[in-house]
């Protein structure tokens, strides 16, 4: 008689591959010699290539030489002088939280980790209003869905991106939040909004706050880009720090994927403010207790390599130098690409929206039948939501893209 397996997965179904990676497989596959990959979200140089920032490449061989350095496991809440610096980088020197002991600062694995272990506490312990529930903006990273998913919290949408505009629906985001239940829970993009690169002006910033606060809303910052975006990290870390400054119940979560570049080394923070001591250490706890069910510690080797950026002060300045590089040179493909619409091949529509968005990726508010002639007639890989990463553009293939999305635009292409 044959012996029947306990489980043979027969039932289980086929899950579709990630767009993002399947849109690069397709590229690589692509032999076409002026191919563009606008789809991946990790900054580029002027030839197309991954870049170690000369700061990382610094602290890196600090490291290498270091006599004392073991590899033994980091305590479960990781690198004590990687997560306070960290969270004096988003909260800032002047936070009465940090200073007042109310912040607990947990590392994970990048922002990725850090968005799970926000949700996963909330989940466990927030008093949600009804509805385990959270806001998330429309369109978001289209991890957050997962990610809340899969602690038991129902991910709804609300209004942000207007494609009149090209722009922030203002009104449609503030009667959401207006509208929404008391206490619920607003996911917000801190700068360089993923995936539109549309950023509230820091007026409107203000005005959220206020009916935050009057609706006793928790804040779930996400903040992928501090740096990243302007070239400035106090300009990038405004929204946060305004947010803590008033008192806003909030967690946020800190990724140096982008801005250290160590995009797999996945360093990453949470950080939740308490509105006591007691409270965070209670917190604390909990949040120790789930981290060590699911990774049981951090690995050490980013958090180190930051740590050293972030407490050597001429490492430090070192490293505002390179992400003012990188974000210059994003800032330079947004007008470069803007002056050849606009000014050589004036193309139809207003494409004012390419200088205004922020950070890496930019909503360029063509359709998905304008997007799809782009990826299949002109090689250029682009999302069908017509997003593309700024940092895959380069002063040898934006003219091309230009020329490209213009013939797209008329139907010529």
């Amino acid at each position: 008689m044959a012996t029947v397996a306990a489980e043979t997965w027969e039932q289980v179904p086929l899950a579709p591959p990630d767009s993002i990676f399947k849109l690069t497989a397709a590229y690589k596959a692509d032999t076409f010699p002026q191919k563009i990959n606008l789809g991946v979200g990790a900054y580029r140089d002027d030839d197309s290539k991954p870049w170690v920032l000369p700061v990382v490449r610094k602290a890196s061989e600090i490291l290498l030489h270091d006599p004392d350095l073991d590899h033994e496991y980091l305590p479960i809440t990781g690198l004590p002088d990687f997560t306070s610096a960290a969270a004096k980088l988003i909260l800032g020197g002047q936070s009465a939280a940090l200073a007042e002991g109310r912040v607990v600062s947990v590392q994970t694995i990048s922002g990725t980790g850090a968005n799970h272990l926000g949700a996963l506490f909330l989940s466990r312990y927030y008093r949600f209003n009804g509805e385990k529930k959270v806001y998330l903006s429309d369109p978001t990273w289209v991890n957050h869905f997962a990610i809340f998913r899969n602690v038991g919290v129902n991910p709804v949408t609300y209004p942000y991106y207007d494609p009149k505009t090209i722009g922030l629906d203002y009104a449609g985001f503030t009667k959401a939040l207006e509208d929404a239940p008391e206490r619920s829970v607003f996911l917000l993009h801190s700068c360089a909004h993923n995936p539109t690169g549309v950023d509230p002006t820091q007026e409107q910033w203000k005005a959220i706050c206020e009916i935050v606060i009057r609706k006793k809303h928790y804040a779930f910052f996400d903040t992928a880009y501090q740096g990243f975006a302007s070239g400035d990290l106090d300009r990038d870390g405004w929204a946060v720090r305004y947010f803590a400054s008033k008192g806003v119940p909030m967690l946020v979560c800190q990724s140096f994927a982008k801005n250290a570049g160590l995009y797999g080394e996945r360093v990453g923070a949470l950080h939740l403010i308490s509105p006591t001591k007691e409270a965070k250490d209670r917190v604390g706890s909990q949040m120790s207790v789930l981290q060590r069910s699911e990774i049981s510690n951090p690995p050490s080797y980013g958090a180190r390599v930051v740590s050293l950026i972030l407490n050597r002060p001429e490492l430090f300045e070192e490293w505002k130098g390179d992400i003012k590089t990188m974000s210059g040179r994003i800032i330079e493909m947004r007008k470069e690409l803007h002056r050849l619409l606009t000014e050589e091949l004036k193309t139809p529509g207003n494409w004012d929206h390419i200088v205004k968005q922020i950070g890496m990726f930019s909503f360029t508010g063509i359709n998905e039948g304008q997007s799809k002639a782009l990826v299949e007639k002109a090689h250029v890989y682009l999302t069908p939501n017509g997003r593309i990463s700024m940092a895959g553009l380069n002063t040898k293939n934006v003219r091309y893209f230009a020329e490209a999305l213009d013939k797209a635009v008329r139907g010529s292409l």
